[in-house]
């Protein structure tokens, strides 16, 4: 396991106490992040920076009730790391449970996350 899946690893751990700091503090500043999925999505888009960042979390949190989050396994290749798992959510404004698989891509440089790709099955998310 090389230095890009610990960094990665330790995301996973923050995000499982709600430390949203302790997440920032692991990426660049300047960062291409981005949620790929439909606009109707609060938390779908590109963010630039720290500060957007935590806008995305903010946006999740406020949209999804998150029972369960699990990352089921890492891939690295060199400075990328592929991150397949799964989670069990509500949808608040809907109160709709759904489960989806989702898959997540890092990029690690000189310790910090400058980029990073979220994708989940959005239909199960809207009910379909």
């Amino acid at each position: 396991m090389g230095t890009a899946t610990t960094i990665v690893k330790q995301v996973y751990e923050a995000f499982g106490r709600g430390d949203v700091p302790a997440i920032l503090n692991l990426i660049a500043d300047e960062v291409d992040w981005e949620f790929v999925g439909s606009t109707n999505l609060p938390y779908a888009g590109r963010r630039k920076n720290p500060k957007e960042v935590a806008d995305f979390f903010a946006a999740v949190a406020q949209s999804e009730d998150i029972h369960a989050f699990e990352p089921r396994e890492f891939i690295e290749a060199n400075e990328h790391i592929t991150v397949l798992g799964w989670e069990d959510t509500t949808v608040r404004d809907t109160n709709k449970k759904f489960e989806s698989e989702w898959i997540h891509v890092f990029t690690v440089k000189n310790g910090k996350i400058t980029r990073w790709r979220g994708f989940l099955n959005t239909a199960a998310h809207y009910g379909l």
